[in-house]
């Protein structure tokens, strides 16, 4: 527990907001940021939220050399009547601290990694956007910053929590994507980092990326490192499949990250009594399902986009259209209900909802 009150200095310079409806995903960032410092034998220390800045390090600092870092997502929402409310903020932490204990980084205090960002949110309010399907998008993440070049855990790390203000992920509602399964190239394995949310996951992700946006795809659609025959994830959402009535996903088997929009997603089939099952799905019983007519719909499921329907899968020469390329009225069920939580347009009776602050106004 980090026993320290967190020191503010309030930026004298505050930036010019951008237009709600020209919001662009991780491109502008509000006027503040917190940071707190780790070191062997002092543990977490100085916690301060201060003006939005540039970091100093040290050129040998071990993150630029072995990678050593990890990080979350999750978004603070302005509702009609000028609430402030987080989703879930606290399953982010706890999930922080899993990838913390796999990249052997100290484990952060949750509760108060928590009034960090509360409070943090609260002094720069007024970059929650108040437009429809805006948001303010929060970053924490810890980076190993010891100038050392010998591959060992750090002795030091710097957690810092930044924020910016997002648009819809959707510019014209919840469309269905066109995505290509993957038969080269991999994400993760069990055994690796696959279940932790740090940068290398991602990096290893763009070549495959790359090549199927050339041919008019969305996203890759990832398999198992092992056998590339059993579906894990979908870009860096989590994915599920309607068959024959029952929606299933990909059990957690260590490769893949536990997804907080994966798991509200889980909470609220169950709440409906529409049947659900985690387990391993291949390429093969997809295809099946497919050609038997079958398979009803499939979406991925995080952050971003909360929901995002898939239309047609593209595997080994076939294309698998999915209710013909439009949204599922299951998969826009579950987008309106946990937007309409997190927008506080409905009641949230599985208390997901953390409020931060009083009523304010934009300006």
């Amino acid at each position: 527990m980090v026993n320290q009150s967190i020191r503010v200095e309030e930026s004298q310079s505050r930036k010019n907001k951008p237009d709600s409806s020209e919001l662009v995903f991780g491109r502008s960032f509000t006027d503040h940021m917190f940071v707190m410092d780790y070191s062997s034998g002092l543990g977490w220390h100085n916690p301060s939220i201060i003006p939005y800045q540039n970091l100093s390090i040290d050129p040998a600092a071990m993150i630029f050399h072995y990678g050593q870092s990890v990080f979350e997502g999750l978004k603070a929402f302005r509702t009609q009547d000028g609430d402030i409310q987080l989703f879930r903020p606290e399953k982010n932490l706890q999930r922080l601290n899993h990838s913390n204990e796999r990249l052997v980084i100290p484990p952060i205090d949750e509760e108060f990694g928590l009034e960090a960002i509360k409070q943090l949110v609260e002094l720069d309010k007024e970059w929650v956007p108040d437009a429809e399907g805006t948001s303010l998008y929060i970053r924490p993440f810890i980076i190993s910053n010891e100038p050392y070049l010998g591959v060992a855990p750090s002795g030091h790390y710097k957690f810092i929590i930044i924020m910016s203000p997002v648009g819809s992920y959707y510019k014209e509602g919840i469309n269905p994507v066109k995505i290509a399964v993957e038969n080269k190239y991999v994400r993760a394995v069990k055994g690796g980092t696959g279940e932790a949310k740090t940068g290398g996951n991602y990096a290893s992700s763009l070549k495959a990326q790359e090549i199927v946006e050339k041919e008019g795809y969305s996203q890759v659609l990832w398999l198992d490192g092992l056998e590339k025959k059993y579906i894990e994830e979908v870009g860096s959402m989590n994915v599920f499949f309607k068959i024959n009535g029952e929606v299933v996903t990909p059990a957690l088997n260590g490769s893949i990250l536990a997804g907080i929009t994966r798991d509200s997603v889980l909470e609220l089939l169950r709440h409906w009594d529409i049947s659900v099952t985690e387990r391993r799905v291949s390429m093969q019983e997809l295809y099946e399902a497919h050609q038997d007519g079958t398979l009803e719909e499939a979406f991925g499921s995080g952050t971003a986009a909360v929901i995002s329907p898939i239309g047609e899968l593209y595997w080994d020469g076939n294309h698998l259209n999915i209710n013909e390329g439009k949204t599922g009225e299951l998969s826009k069920k579950i987008y309106d209900t946990i937007t309409g939580i997190q927008y506080g347009k409905i009641k949230d009776p599985f208390n997901w909802v953390v409020k931060v602050g009083k009523k304010t106004e934009v300006k």
